[in-house]
């Protein structure tokens, strides 16, 4: 049986500033597969209904997944055969659900004098009615077979797998130009998704928008968290709130971005391996103390050469 929490999160400085939350996510599952979804909205000047756009691509993709899915065993037989060619095909599904909602939504909402009040005439008239609505998008699908992903743009997906490890199979890489973020709005966006596939069955996957990762010292401190919150999610429904006031408290105390966290899991085998993931949470916090003293000691090291420069160039002036 699959099961799953999510949470979006205003970020502290949305709320200092009066604006809205930029983020949102989702949990879906079902006997067959379950789907964790979060997606990022622009937020800036262009980019003036993105938390909408971020809406409507967790709606495009729930709705695509389930679509695909309609046939179980022919769609889980032409994953397995031909894994990139059926990823890419859900990609461009969502993509064309996304720009049509978009584009229903500005039929029946006319931009506003004050949404328009902030461009010049010129500027507003060179923006793309999709760009207005820009957003990331990342979804992870856990099914009964496999275990595949979805990214464009920033945020983080993390796998755990059935030796309890916790892992990034997406990572970011040099096909998105350094002046383009890469968007659910861009006119190529088919070509800015990263995608994985995995021919076993995880454990639970995670999905979070990059206000999670930026709130954390090191990449390893990061999977750590997610392989903590596994170990509780035997109780997942009273863990919920306990994930949902530590992802505020990150907002307040860390980035102050907007933090969504959508996760899937399945509830037998996470059930069974319980023991296991509270013993890896154990030798993840050995490592994490020998990474804060290596550090220290760094840091110590680079103190005494920094002190023994200092005495080096007061030594020459004396002379």
């Amino acid at each position: 049986m699959f099961n799953g929490i999510y949470h979006s999160i205003i970020g502290a400085s949305h709320t200092a500033k009066g604006t809205v939350c930029q983020d949102w996510s989702a949990f879906q599952a079902n006997d067959h597969y379950a789907i964790a979804v979060v997606a990022d909205g622009h937020g800036s000047k262009k980019h003036f209904r993105s938390d909408i756009g971020s809406k409507l691509a967790v709606a495009a993709t729930l709705d695509a997944v389930h679509d695909f899915y309609a046939d179980v065993e022919l769609f889980e037989k032409c994953l397995e055969n031909a894994p990139k060619a059926i990823i890419r095909k859900l990609e461009k599904n969502i993509i064309t659900r996304w720009n049509t909602a978009v584009k229903q939504h500005f039929d029946m909402h006319p931009v506003t004098a004050e949404e328009k009040s902030p461009f010049t005439e010129e500027e507003f008239a060179g923006l793309r009615r999709e760009s207005i609505y820009g957003t990331t998008l990342i979804a992870c699908i856990l099914g009964s077979k496999f275990t595949f992903g979805i990214q464009i743009g920033d945020g983080s997906l993390v796998v755990l797998d059935e030796d309890c490890e916790a892992d990034m199979p997406i990572v970011e890489d040099d096909s998105t130009p350094a002046n383009l973020t890469a968007s659910m709005c861009n006119s190529g966006a088919i070509d800015l998704f990263n995608s994985f596939f995995m021919p076993d069955k995880a454990l639970a996957v995670f999905c979070s928008t990059d206000g999670l990762y930026t709130s954390f010292r090191s990449t390893e401190d990061f999977l750590d968290y997610h392989t903590i919150i596994a170990s509780h999610l035997d109780k997942a429904q009273q863990f919920d709130m306990v994930v949902k006031r530590n992802l505020a408290k990150r907002t307040h105390f860390g980035t102050q971005d907007d933090i969504s966290l959508s996760v899937a899991f399945d509830e037998e085998e996470l059930l069974a391996d319980v023991p296991k993931l509270k013993e890896q949470v154990e030798r993840n916090k050995f490592r994490a103390q020998i990474r804060k003293a290596e550090h220290k000691a760094k840091i110590e090291k680079q103190r005494m050469k920094n002190i023994m420069r200092q005495q080096a160039i007061g030594g020459d002036d004396d002379e």
